[in-house]
């Protein structure tokens, strides 16, 4: 059976946060499918938090380990979605 396995990613003051889970992202670069990167900008700023989207390819054990070390980074909130076949 397959899954197909969505991620939420919620980033809250991404220029603090965010060079610490693109390393992990970069990681874990062959588990990624697709990424849509979703932020509020105006003509005078650009919003602090974000959201990301990626849809994951591969084992089980990377997609985890990969899982497990976003949510160490401090200011990031993950939820997934799971769809089996």
């Amino acid at each position: 059976m397959s899954e197909q396995i969505i991620m939420g990613i919620r980033i809250t003051n991404r220029i603090k946060n965010v060079p610490q889970m693109q390393a992990i992202l970069s990681e874990f670069g062959c588990n990624i499918k697709t990424r849509l990167g979703l932020h509020e900008i105006s003509e005078s700023s650009c919003s602090a938090n974000g959201l990301l989207i990626l849809e994951l390819h591969g084992d089980k054990d990377s997609i985890a380990k990969m899982e497990s070390k976003l949510k160490a980074v401090e200011g990031i909130e993950l939820q997934k979605m799971v769809f089996a076949d």
